[in-house]
């Protein structure tokens, strides 16, 4: 027996999202920037510099960002 997938509603908020924008988030009381680098249904991964990746902690200059905590770059 399987699942079916069912539709979830998105935000106007997340449709409204683009590869490549630039975005702006705090992590670990540091304010950085970055560009969407892929869409997710609650989040979004977010390449950052690598200076800013060592800044925060983060392993890599990939980061995951819920679209809570981010602000669009206008």
């Amino acid at each position: 027996m399987a699942f079916q997938p069912h539709e979830k509603e998105v935000s106007e908020f997340v449709a409204a999202r683009r590869i490549g924008e630039w975005i702006t988030f705090t992590r670990n009381g540091v304010e950085v920037s970055g560009t969407i680098f892929k869409i997710m249904d609650n989040s979004v991964i977010v390449e950052i510099s690598p200076e800013d990746a060592k800044e925060i902690g983060a392993p890599s200059n990939m980061t995951v960002i819920s679209h809570k905590k981010y602000t669009v770059v206008e």
